[in-house]
């Protein structure tokens, strides 16, 4: 499959907005998308399916933003790879799973990252951060609009 090369990235931002600091993910992907950065691509949904490995295929890199329980604090972004290990179904997928039916089905070989930004609070209907989740959610945020910056102005987007 032939890249376009003006997709450079996509940045991808899972997680329910109405479950307290399940909704990291796509909070830190609105504030991303807000940014209008050159090159960057932004989607955000309640989780990953099996239309993204499609999607993604199209770009030279993706990042997957997503709350988590563990880990450190604040966040952390790290790089994934496809892992034919990887438990698949149709109603959980993770990122890994995602890149995998990528590579598999499309022949991607999209540079795949995970951001976690550490939750807390996941027990109740409320379409709130916690206070603590707030603060890592904005140190994410900083720390991932100065990285796809530098990583679209050596691709030349920016």
């Amino acid at each position: 499959m032939t890249k376009d090369i003006n997709l450079s990235t996509l940045v991808i931002g899972y997680g329910n907005p109405g479950r307290q600091d399940d909704g990291l993910g796509p909070a830190c992907a609105d504030r991303i998308a807000e940014l209008n950065l050159a090159g960057v691509t932004v989607e955000t949904n309640y989780q990953l399916t099996v239309e993204d490995a499609l999607e993604l295929s199209r770009y030279q890199q993706v990042v997957f933003i997503d709350a988590s329980l563990r880990g450190g604090k604040p966040f952390f972004l790290q790089q994934i790879e496809a892992d034919d290990e990887c438990p698949m179904s149709s109603h959980v997928l993770s990122p890994q799973a995602v890149v995998t039916l990528s590579r598999t089905l499309f022949s991607a070989d999209t540079e795949a990252f995970l951001m976690g930004i550490r939750g807390y609070a996941f027990d109740r209907f409320e379409e709130a951060l916690s206070p603590e989740a707030q603060h890592n959610l904005n140190q994410a945020f900083d720390y991932l609009a100065s990285w796809l910056q530098s990583r679209e102005k050596h691709r030349g987007h920016a």
